[in-house]
């Protein structure tokens, strides 16, 4: 007798899911090319080899037992796996990565981010029916995308946990990394109208700013040295995970702080937050992308098609404008 995983072969699941489709065992024997004895033989070998009834034999009908049942359900979701995972080897075969993962720093704009993973699946490298959004085509790479804070989104790239970071500082990149300039992100120093600051002289000082609580976003760095931007020796913080977090928490008058200016546009044009001027310079923040390129090698034809296609998006100005400037509404 087989053992049991041996005979979950495919053509032992498709002659299930044949049977459950043309009701009969003698129209699944029609579909299927054999004489019904055949096929009446094949299902008692798969019940032997599981040890269950796969059948109700009081009907004359193909009617499934729970088991039946249990492993037609089953074995469809395998069979689809199947066909996936032979998908997945072509299109790889042809340069289209199984997996691409992206870290994106928490101040890029998701809309931009998620138009861009809409175009990606949209594509058809294949030039065949089934791409677009709703189903499973597309170039066939799977899309893992991780929001990091600060160090955490280069930490991410540089330890081979994310094949392109979008929203890295801009400096010197070690070998087998590129990185190209984003553009500059503006950040401003707002607080709510009820925060005590919000009536205070301008420019403020940093001696005035020191009496009152900070809040910060923690950097998701690991092991790499975690950034602490902004912040007064001895300032008492409220520390968050998400820049939205910190957003939410100024609005609260919760404490003060510097936020990206497109992020709290909307905010600031309302009367939500107001914006004070300090005495230190302003801040702004140089932003970059950056990738594995392998062996210090920057020619982007030597990269899988998935990676070559995100960085011809990120090398369009209007592109990445929009991932600095392109948040979503004040609901």
């Amino acid at each position: 007798m087989p053992a049991t995983h041996h005979a979950l072969t495919p053509d032992a699941l498709s002659m299930i899911d044949t049977i459950a489709r043309t009701g009969s065992f003698a129209a699944a024997a029609r579909e299927l090319g054999k004489v019904p004895s055949a096929l009446t033989y094949s299902v008692r070998q798969l019940e032997d080899a599981l040890d269950v009834l796969l059948f109700d034999r009081r009907s004359r009908q193909a009617r499934f037992t729970a088991a039946g049942e249990e492993l037609l359900n089953e074995g469809r979701r395998l069979l689809a796996e199947g066909a996936a995972v032979a998908n997945r080897v072509k299109r790889v075969a042809s340069g289209w990565e199984t997996q691409l993962s992206v870290a994106v720093d928490d101040v890029i704009s998701r809309l931009t981010l998620f138009e861009l993973c809409e175009a990606f699946y949209a594509l058809d490298p294949q030039g065949k029916a089934g791409g677009g959004t709703l189903g499973n085509g597309g170039p066939g790479t799977r899309l893992k995308l991780r929001t990091e804070v600060l160090a955490g989104t280069w930490e991410a790239l540089v330890n081979g946990q994310a094949d392109l970071a979008i929203g890295v500082g801009m400096h010197t990149a070690p070998p087998g990394v590129a990185i190209e300039a984003l553009g500059e992100l503006e950040f401003v120093f707002a607080v709510a109208p009820q925060h005590p600051l919000a009536g205070a002289a301008e420019p403020l000082s940093d001696v005035e700013v020191l009496r009152y609580r900070a809040v910060a976003v923690a950097d998701s760095a690991q092991h790499m040295s975690p950034l602490t931007l902004n912040l007064l020796p001895g300032q008492d913080v409220l520390t968050v995970s998400s820049m939205a977090a910190k957003i939410e928490a100024l609005l609260r008058g919760l404490g003060c702080g510097f936020v990206p200016e497109p992020m709290v546009r909307e905010h600031l044009a309302a009367g939500r937050l107001l914006r004070k001027r300090m005495q230190r310079a302003g801040m702004a923040g140089k932003m970059g992308y950056a990738w594995r390129c392998g062996s210090g090698r920057r020619e982007r034809a030597s990269l899988g098609l998935a990676l070559q296609w995100w960085l011809k998006q990120l090398a369009v100005p209007t592109t990445r404008r929009a991932l600095l400037e392109r948040h979503a509404p004040w609901p």
